[in-house]
């Protein structure tokens, strides 16, 4: 029988790239998927292939740095489904790239939020549905670049960051709820966010032992964690990089 069977899933930005590959590794394995994201149309596509796996889709085009429409979303899950066992906070970007003298503050603040800020909001949201349901697994996709610095792109070096910390101190408080915390680092990712400066067997970035992969690489570690035991890791970070971090 799929580990996943009988589960209900949300995945945040998974329209396309890491959390549409996600959503449909989920939906393989026996799961049922709420997406969420801003664009109904690729939500609507992904939520079409996972039906086509026999499995039921919910779609909520949701703003997931607004209050209101993430309400919406839980609307969504708790009406549809009832229950919540696995959350995956996938939804972030990055637009401010400039060292901080020079850049936007709107974008900075903007990258920030998206990163981290739609995390806790959507977690604030959907959990209480998910102590109801037993417990769960919430897994946060961060990045290596908010374990270290560099010299532009703080914005989202500070929201994943932000992220991580995040993950650390939800850990602490759920955990008697049976509900596990942790991080997943995708490493190097050819997506439409980083299509610009990283295609799949392009130059290694980083550092020479590392790889860029597509977003179904990414699927196997996202299972990994969704089906760990009821007493498995939490508020720990899990990394596909090939290089320190």
């Amino acid at each position: 029988m799929p580990k996943l069977s009988g589960k209900i899933a949300v995945v945040t930005g998974s329209g396309r790239g890491i959390g549409r590959a996600v959503a449909l590794a989920f939906a393989r394995d026996g799961a049922d998927l709420v997406l969420a994201a801003r664009s109904t149309s690729e939500l609507e596509s992904a939520a079409e292939e996972i039906r086509g796996l026999g499995r039921r889709a919910a779609t909520a085009p949701t703003d997931l740095i607004r209050r209101d429409q993430v309400d919406a979303l839980a609307d969504v899950v708790r009406t549809g489904f009832g229950r919540l066992d696995i959350l995956v906070n996938n939804a972030g970007g990055g637009l401010e790239r400039s060292p901080i003298l020079d850049s936007d503050p709107d974008l900075w603040i903007e990258d920030v939020t998206v990163n981290c800020i739609s995390a806790y909001l959507v977690s604030r949201a959907l959990l209480p549905l998910m102590i109801e349901s037993g417990g769960g697994r919430v897994i946060n996709v961060g990045s290596g670049m908010g374990h270290r610095p560099t010299a532009s792109g703080s914005a989202y070096h500070v929201g994943k960051a932000g992220m991580w910390m995040f993950t650390r101190c939800l850990a602490e408080e759920v955990w008697q709820h049976n509900i596990t915390v942790n991080e997943l680092i995708p490493g190097p990712v050819a997506t439409r966010l980083t299509g610009g400066h990283m295609q799949v067997d392009g130059p290694p970035p980083y550092a020479a032992s590392e790889v860029i992969k597509e977003p179904e690489d990414v699927a196997p570690l996202a299972l990994f964690l969704a089906t760990q035991p009821d007493r498995g890791p939490t508020a720990q970070s899990f990394s596909l990089t090939r290089r320190p971090i």
